[in-house]
């Protein structure tokens, strides 16, 4: 069976897929889910996480996506189909099968996560446990993981967009998210969103 033939076979028997906004950490998922929503796909957040000043637009998320590797039923998820939904790179394996799933996945330069990283703990008050040097080989690990997992599992398709890219072209992102969705999405609400003074870590100083 051709990939094109069992793609439509799974949406004939599983219907619309679950859009998943993933990545690292401070990697851009939050601008992500903020554009689908400003372009008109309905969004699953249970609310409970409020914006700061880390994410002063909000981190539109859902606390049952923290129990996808520990419990067996996850029927839940089908009430996401159509819907977008933030799920971290490290939970991707555990989505269940029984679901078609376009994952939008966010990629960062690892130096400019791990400084977002440090300075949102620090602002907490939080002690920051691990190493620069060992959280950057954990997270290779967790992408190069979650790479294996979009290319080899017959469930998903993924689009991989850069953070600093979106920033430097939101429309054109914008474009390249809708047709990737494959909805008819308002590509302008989209780019508008993206605030440029919110990129505040930077690689390149």
């Amino acid at each position: 069976m051709t990939p094109t033939l069992r793609r439509w076979y799974r949406k004939m028997r599983y219907g619309e897929p679950v859009i998943v906004v993933s990545g690292l950490p401070r990697s851009g998922t939050s601008m992500a889910m903020k554009m689908l929503e400003a372009g008109g796909v309905p969004l699953v957040t249970d609310g409970q996480r409020e914006a700061d000043i880390d994410n002063p637009k909000g981190y539109f998320e859902d606390e049952r996506v923290l129990r996808l590797a520990e419990e067996a039923d996850k029927a839940w998820l089908r009430g996401s189909r159509g819907k977008a939904i933030k799920i971290i790179s490290y939970l991707l394996r555990h989505l269940p099968p029984e679901n078609n799933y376009k994952i939008l996945f966010m990629r960062r330069d690892l130096t400019e996560v791990l400084a977002s990283q440090a300075k949102m703990l620090e602002r907490r008050g939080e002690p920051n446990a691990t190493e620069d040097e060992r959280m950057r080989q954990l997270f290779e690990t967790d992408l190069w993981k979650a790479g294996y997992f979009m290319k080899h599992a017959a469930h998903v398709e993924a689009l991989e967009i850069h953070y600093s890219e979106v920033l430097a072209d939101p429309e054109g992102h914008a474009y390249r998210i809708a047709e990737f969705v494959g909805a008819e999405l308002d590509v302008e609400k989209m780019a508008q969103v993206v605030d440029p003074d919110l990129y505040r870590n930077r690689a390149d100083g």
